[in-house]
């Protein structure tokens, strides 16, 4: 599996590579004009593949590694169970918000603008949790001395 996963990383890059010198090989001006604009599409595709091996990749380990130890599984399920507790006292403590916004073209719907304001409330949340933790932290460590 390993010889596989070599095999396929160096076809990638070496994919990369030859896409990297077309446009190098292409020049300024025939990007900023558009005419060789073409040639950004397999550079930007080889991205798109690397990034969806890499993210399938340490899902299925992260998944392989949670089921395989069970401690762990416990504590994983403690912290998500936590950030979802965060997620939905934010959402309740938002409010819909009745001033217009635009969002694009189009207005901003209630709906959305209840997302918003509950990913911001959600941000302070954890902001917050977070500062105190690594107060309790330094002051730990600073009485441990």
């Amino acid at each position: 599996m390993h010889k596989i996963f070599k095999i396929v990383a160096a076809l990638l890059a070496l994919f990369g590579i030859i896409s990297l010198v077309r446009i190098l090989a292409a020049g300024n001006e025939a990007m900023e004009t558009g005419e060789k604009a073409g040639l950004f599409e397999p550079m930007a595709w080889t991205a798109y593949i690397i990034l969806g091996l890499v993210v399938l990749f340490v899902v299925v380990f992260v998944l392989k590694n949670l089921f395989t130890n069970t401690a762990s599984l416990k504590s994983t399920l403690i912290g998500v169970g936590a950030f979802a507790a965060v997620l939905i006292i934010a959402y309740v403590i938002s409010g819909g918000d009745i001033t217009p916004y635009k969002n694009g073209d189009e207005m901003a719907t209630a709906g959305e603008s209840h997302m918003v304001g509950a990913g911001l409330i959600a941000f302070y949340i954890l902001l917050a949790v977070a500062a105190i933790t690594m107060m309790f932290s330094g002051v730990k460590k600073v009485i441990s001395k």
